[in-house]
């Protein structure tokens, strides 16, 4: 509670009464200066019990028209003000907006006698992230003092970063729905998934008969079930230079990207083994082995959200000798913060004992490192990823069409290595920017694409989808005439 500038006037006004009662020796001003502090008293009492009342009858309410947005987006907030009856005292509602946002402060005036009131702001969001609203501040004044508390409920709002919109996954322009969920491990075990009967045999635990088969056969049956097991995912993420193509924020990358959280998403929901492999255009720019832990997980998608498109001349390379593996010539490098961390890894990786084998796996593990990679960057980072891996996989596999041939290899070698190989493609046609008159030119790219990608799932344990624009991938299917699946469509 604070005094107003009225009250502060009646204040002085006591003061002169006293001090002309001092100087004139009378006792009749001295009494004008005890009357008004004794009603200034009792003017603070009745607004201390008015403002109590009015602010636990007083209901206010915050409302941001959505409460997710993107980065830079204009909203609007709505605050309204209701109190259950009519008060003397004037109050005054402040929005609490976020310290992050580009706006003015809403206010509404509850004047002497109303009961409701309202206003609409517009704010803007320019900053990423969470942003919670602070509880609007009412203020009351009776005139000659004035009190400001936090009332209401607070709210949040989720800014975005602007990204890619519609993102479609499908084959032939129909949409796909990416399976990734229950896994069988195709042998017998303690699952849900019925697998087949078989006679009782002695040891058998008496729960595992299937009374069901065993009325229907006249014999003791037992049911086995599907055991199920953890699957390991090696996700591969291309972010060279081709996958800066598009416009700002909606390229190659940035839709590819989209797909890859997703993923990476439900690899933890499921407690899955994740691994990942980014590729730049010198090579491997980061790896992480699959495990389960949610640091790893965060770990990943943290790298995922900073990663973009690479440029020859970003890599800076420190050699530490070079091998050949089926024909690519491959330079391990390293690029550490410290050097001294940098050279103890190149010894590390020179020395034959124990010691250094023993701390192998530890560096192997980090992502702070660069393997250059001089001849078909995504081969080579498959080929050296599946190298030091046992073992079935599912092979995750983001990249572009700008070179069929490394594709066709890259999926070969994927699928050889005995795993699912699931082909995630950015159709170079679905991101050019420019006029839509050559339409029709693209709709035939686009179908020359569609048969690359159809020749890619019918290689074994191979499927390729496409990932881009709806409404690009939309508006070139609509100039290609009626047909909706260019080439036969999807897989046969």
């Amino acid at each position: 509670m604070k005094a107003t500038r009225r009250l502060w006037g009646i204040a002085g006004l006591g003061a002169v009464l006293a001090a002309l009662a001092t100087v004139l020796g009378r006792a009749f001003p001295l009494l004008g200066t005890v009357f008004l502090s004794a009603w200034v008293l009792s003017r603070q009492y009745l607004f201390s019990r008015a403002t109590t009342g009015l602010v636990s009858a007083l209901s206010v309410n915050q409302v941001p028209a959505r409460t997710l947005v993107r980065t830079d987006e204009t909203t609007t907030v709505t605050l309204s003000a209701t109190v259950d009856r009519p008060s003397k005292l004037a109050c005054f509602i402040r929005t609490g907006l976020p310290a992050a946002t580009d706006g003015k402060d809403g206010t509404v005036e509850l004047d002497p006698g109303e009961t409701a009131a309202e206003t609409t702001v517009d704010v803007r969001w320019p900053v990423a992230g969470r942003h919670e609203f602070s509880q609007a501040h009412v203020t009351v004044s009776d005139g000659l003092f004035e009190q400001t508390v936090p009332v209401g409920e607070t709210t949040a709002v989720t800014v975005q970063p602007r990204g890619p919109r519609n993102v479609h996954v499908g084959e032939g322009g129909d949409q796909a729905l990416l399976a990734y969920g229950e896994h069988a491990a195709d042998h017998p075990g303690s699952g849900v998934e019925p697998a087949e009967l078989r006679e009782y045999l002695p040891g058998d635990s008496a729960s595992r008969i299937d009374w069901n088969a065993t009325a229907r056969l006249d014999s003791p049956y037992v049911r086995e079930y599907e055991a199920e097991t953890d699957q390991e995912t090696l996700l591969v993420v291309d972010h060279r230079s081709a996958l800066a193509a598009g416009p700002p924020a909606e390229t190659k990358l940035a839709y590819l990207r989209e797909v890859a959280l997703a993923l990476a998403d439900s690899a933890k929901r499921l407690d899955d083994p994740l691994g990942m492999v980014s590729v730049g255009d010198e090579g491997i720019t980061s790896r992480f082995e699959p495990t389960t832990t949610p640091s790893h997980y965060n770990a990943i998608r943290r790298t995922l959200l900073d990663l973009e498109p690479t440029t020859d001349a970003q890599a800076d390379p420190v050699s530490d000798g070079s091998v050949t593996l089926g024909g690519l010539s491959q330079v391990s490098t390293v690029q550490r913060p410290m050097d001294g961390a940098r050279q103890s890894l190149v010894a590390l990786e020179a020395g034959d004992d124990q010691f250094s084998t023993t701390l192998q796996p530890f560096y192997d593990s980090q992502q702070y490192y660069r393997t250059h990679l001089t001849d078909q960057p995504l081969l080579g980072a498959v080929r050296t990823t599946l190298a030091r891996r046992s073992g079935q996989q599912v092979s995750i596999i983001c990249t572009d069409d700008s070179d069929p041939r490394e594709l066709r290899e890259t999926a070969t070698l994927a699928a050889r290595n005995g795993g699912q190989v699931l082909l995630l493609l950015a159709p170079t046609v679905l991101y050019e920017t420019g006029t839509v008159r050559d339409l029709e030119a693209r709709y035939e790219r686009y179908v020359a694409f569609e048969e690359l990608r159809r020749e890619l799932s019918h290689l074994d344990r191979v499927t390729a989808l496409e990932v881009g624009p709806g409404d690009r991938l939309g508006a070139v299917l609509a100039a290609g005439g009626t047909q909706r699946s260019p080439a036969g469509g999807g897989r046969s």
